[in-house]
Formats: C-alpha cells, structure tokens, sequence
C-alpha cells in the first residue's frame, strides 16, 4: 500500500476543511494506505508555521521537499485554491514538481468577494484536480483546469443527540430554538437567522464565534433584534446534542463552497430553512425539501405539526448520494488513475 501525505494550512480544527480532510484520511486508511499530514496550524504529524494562513514568513523549500520525499502521493487541501498564503502556495507547487498529487478545492480565489489574487490553480502532469461541487468544476474547466467532483460526503447514522439534557443546560425549557451551527461572518448573513427568529418568536443558538473582525457588527446586530439569543456550545455538550437541541436548523449564508450543515440536518433528522447560495442549487437537485428562509407560515407549520415524512425522505436522500461508506471506493477508484495502489 501506498504512502500518502495530505498537506494543508491547517488540520484537526474545526473548520469545513479540517473536517472534509479528515474523511478522506479516514477513507484513505481504511484502504490500507499510510497517511501522514503536515499543516502550518492546527493538529498534524508535522507542523510547518511557514504553511498558516498569513505567515509573512516564506517557507524553506528544500525542507518542504524534504518533508513529502517519502511519499507516493501528495493531497494538497485548499492551499492551491485560496490565496491565504501565497509564499506557502508557491513553495508547494515547487515541491510538488514531478511528483503525483491530488489537488482538492473547497472553494476558489475568485468566489471569495475578498481575495485579491484570483490566479486559477496550476496544472502539473501528475496532478489531478478535485472539486467538492460542480459550479467550482464548470468555472476551473472554463480557466483550463480539468477537475473531477467528488462531493462531502458524510455519516449517515449519526450518534444520537441528548436533546433533554441540552435544553436544560440552554435554559430553553418549550422555547422554540433555532440553531445556527457555524460561525459568525458577514457572508453567513446572521441578519436572516435574526429576522426569522424574531418572525418565529424563537431563541436563536449562535454555535460559531464571530471571526474575521466581526465582532462589533456581531453585537449591535444583537442588540437591535427582538430575538433572544443564544451564544456557544455549553460544556460537556457536542455538535449531535446540538442538533437534537433544536427545532429547525438555520443556514442564512450568501456563499459557502459546499453548506455542511445542510447535510448533517438532514442525518441529524432536522428541517431546515436556507438561503438559496449558489451552491445549494446543486444540493437541492438531488431531491431534498427545504424551507425557504422567508417561509415563515410554512415553517411555523412544520413546527407546531412536524412531518416525519419529509426528515426520513430527505436522510434517504442523504444515504443515496452523500454517504461517507461510499467514500472508500470513490477515493480508490480516484487513486487508480494516478497509478496508486
């Protein structure tokens, strides 16, 4: 079996990267293949700082060359899609010459309204392009860069939340409570998770912290809403308590690369009201029914008279086209074509 090295930004946190990265590696193992990663934060085998998000220190190369000379494949996450640091890019793509590689992209330079370098990933011989949807697809093939969609994939009987124990520990009691289960930045649009809550009559859960200094908009969005809200996971709670917590799931983002959350509402058994992103489109077409964010009669509704009917078709759904047992042989016949085994 193979040995592969997964390199990133940042690994084993909590960000949509970590997380889909760690499916892979689990995926990759399960193969019988040895995995090790390298990351400039975060938790991995190897920590090279120069490779964070930022550094205004530029990476040695030969010690990044050093660092892959064992492996038989290099999957690079995110860092060829994403301008965060663009010494660390540009050392890897240097590293990599000559050498089989999986080039993964969760979201691209050009769909992020902040990026000030939109330069399209590299093309290498050796190297396979890999996007989580087909909207990142289509615009990589109209730059030149032929890619492949694999999408998130995830688990479909998820562990069972304690929905009493975390109401209490909310101080909840009958509330009606919405959560919105990602942090808190201007393109999540948290102002349509306040407007519906305050529509509903509902607590709102905010589970993610404000980043990117969004803290000040963050307060005086609170301050001005009529809802009650809600901030962080208590101790001794995790994200599958949090989803059995609630009563409707909330994802009011403007872009997101893939929306984890839509899929682990639908495992977790939870309805779920969005805004139509772009990349939801693709989702949706699969055959899940979801609620529009300004549906207020139609989600109240579902509340006061939930339809079991409509979480068990949409977890079928879920089971068919995004489960992580599929995973495994998606991934190997991928490694095929790089003559990997």
């Amino acid at each position: 079996m193979a040995q592969l090295v997964v390199v990133s930004f940042r690994l084993g946190v909590t960000d949509g990267v970590s997380i889909e990265a760690a499916k892979w590696i689990d995926a990759l193992r399960s193969l019988g293949h040895r995995v090790r990663t390298i990351a400039g934060g975060g938790v991995a085998d190897l920590i090279m700082p120069e490779l964070a998000i930022r550094s205004v220190r530029a990476p040695d190369v030969e010690a990044l060359v050093g660092s892959l000379a064992d492996a038989d494949l290099v999957i690079v996450e995110n860092m060829a899609s994403l301008p965060l640091n663009v010494a660390a890019r540009d050392a890897l793509y240097r590293a990599l010459e000559g050498r089989r590689a999986i080039l993964r992209h969760h979201d691209l330079a050009w769909q992020r309204e902040s990026s000030i370098d939109n330069e399209a990933p590299r093309n290498g011989p050796l190297w396979r392009h890999v996007t989580i949807n087909e909207l990142s697809r289509r615009e990589l093939l109209a730059r030149g860069v032929k890619a492949e969609t694999i999408r998130n994939s995830f688990d479909c009987s998820p562990p069972r939340g304690r929905r009493a124990r975390a109401r209490l520990a909310l101080g909840v009691a009958d509330q009606r409570l919405l959560l919105f289960p990602t942090r808190a930045i201007p393109r999540k649009n948290i102002e349509g998770a306040l407007r519906l809550a305050a529509s509903l009559g509902a607590t709102l859960w905010l589970l993610g912290p404000p980043e990117d200094g969004y803290e000040a908009t963050l307060r005086q969005l609170i301050a001005d809403s009529p809802a009650r809200i809600i901030s962080r996971l208590p101790e001794g709670l995790d994200i599958d308590d949090a989803y059995a917590a609630c009563d409707l799931v909330v994802m009011p983002s403007t872009w997101e690369g893939f929306g984890n959350p839509v899929l682990e509402s639908v495992t977790h058994r939870r309805p779920l009201a969005v805004y139509p992103y772009p990349v939801l489109e693709e989702i949706s077409a699969f055959g899940f029914r979801f609620f529009g964010l300004d549906d207020v009669g139609s989600i109240a509704k579902f509340l006061d008279e939930p339809d079991e009917d409509l979480l068990e078709h949409n977890a079928a759904v879920a089971r068919e086209h995004f489960n992580v047992a599929d995973l495994p042989a998606r991934l190997a016949a991928l490694l095929e074509t790089l003559d990997v085994n």
